[in-house]
C-alpha cells in the first residue's frame, strides 16, 4: 500500500478511535486488547498506529520487562492482574502472559510443568476477566519467513533500528517450526468462544495496521459523544506584567536548527 493511501486512511481509523476513546471513558468501559505474534511481524508499529493520537491515560499500554526477582517468586499471573484497566480504560498489552507460551517455552525459560500448567489455566484466567465485566480482545499477527528474514536483514543494516534485536529476536529465525509448534499448541489450548484469537497477517504492514484497527472498532460498539463547544478565553490582564523579561537571568537553549 503506498504511504499516501495509508495515511489518508489511517487518519479516518484515528478520529474514530478518538470517538472510541470518548465513548469508554463515558460508559466507563473496560477493554484488554493483547498483542501476540512473531518476532519482526509489526506489533510495535500496530500499537503506535492505535494510540499515536489517543490519550495515554485512556489507551494505556503494558509492555512488561523480563520478571524481577521478587516477581519470580509470585504467581506467574499476579503481575499481569496489576495492569488490568479500571473503569474508563483500554490497556493494550505489548506481549503477555502469552509469553510462557511462546518464547518461554522454546528458549527453556519454564520448565514443561509450569508450561502445561499454563495451558490449563489460562482459560480459566481469561474467563475470570471477561466475567468480571472486561473485554477481552487476542491478536496473533503473523508474518512469512521471507518478510521476517528480510525485517531482520534490515534491523542488522540499520543502526537505528538495531535495538529492536536481541539474541532471542534471532533465535526465533533458527527456531522458526519450534515457534509455529508452540502457536499451534497455544491456538489449541486458549482459542475459546470467550476470548477467541485473531490472526491478522502482517507482511504488509501498512494493511496490517488498517485492519486491525477496523477490526478492533467493530468489536467494542461505541456511539459519538456529543461535545461540548469550546471556546478561548480571553487573558485576564488585571495582573499584567512583563512575564517573557523575567527569565533573563534563566539559561536558553540556543537556536541552532
Amino acid at each position: 500500500m503506498k504511504r499516501k493511501e495509508y495515511e489518508k486512511q489511517l487518519r479516518k481509523l484515528q478520529v474514530e478511535l478518538c470517538a472510541l476513546q470518548d465513548w469508554v471513558k463515558h460508559k466507563g468501559l473496560r477493554v484488554v486488547v493483547v498483542f501476540e505474534g512473531r518476532d519482526a511481524a509489526g506489533k510495535g508499529g500496530t500499537i503506535k498506529a492505535i494510540t499515536e493520537r489517543v490519550s495515554p491515560r485512556v489507551f494505556r499500554v503494558v509492555a512488561l520487562p523480563a520478571p524481577s526477582d521478587r516477581e519470580k517468586g509470585q504467581l506467574y499471573l499476579q503481575r499481569y492482574v496489576a495492569h488490568l484497566p479500571t473503569a474508563g480504560e483500554i490497556v493494550i498489552f505489548d506481549r503477555s502472559w502469552y509469553n510462557r507460551a511462546g518464547v518461554e517455552r522454546v528458549m527453556g525459560f519454564c520448565t514443561d510443568e509450569q508450561y502445561h500448567r499454563f495451558l490449563k489455566v489460562c482459560p480459566e484466567f481469561e474467563l475470570f476477566i471477561v466475567d468480571g465485566g472486561i473485554q477481552l480482545v487476542k491478536y496473533w499477527l503473523e508474518v512469512s519467513e521471507e518478510e521476517q528474514k528480510r525485517r531482520f536483514l534490515a534491523r542488522i543494516e540499520d543502526p537505528l533500528r538495531q535495538w529492536k534485536l536481541s539474541p532471542t529476536d534471532l533465535c526465533s529465525r533458527s527456531k522458526w517450526f519450534e515457534y509455529s509448534r508452540a502457536r499451534d499448541a497455544m491456538f489449541n489450548a486458549t482459542n475459546t468462544n470467550f476470548a477467541p484469537w485473531y490472526i491478522v497477517p502482517s507482511d504488509d504492514k501498512r494493511r496490517a495496521r488498517l485492519n486491525c484497527i477496523r477490526h478492533l472498532l467493530s468489536l467494542v460498539p461505541y456511539k459519538k459523544v456529543p461535545q461540548k463547544k469550546v471556546t478561548l478565553p480571553d487573558r485576564i490582564m488585571d495582573d499584567a506584567y512583563d512575564d517573557l523579561a523575567s527569565l533573563k537571568d534563566v539559561q536558553f537553549v540556543a537556536a541552532t536548527a
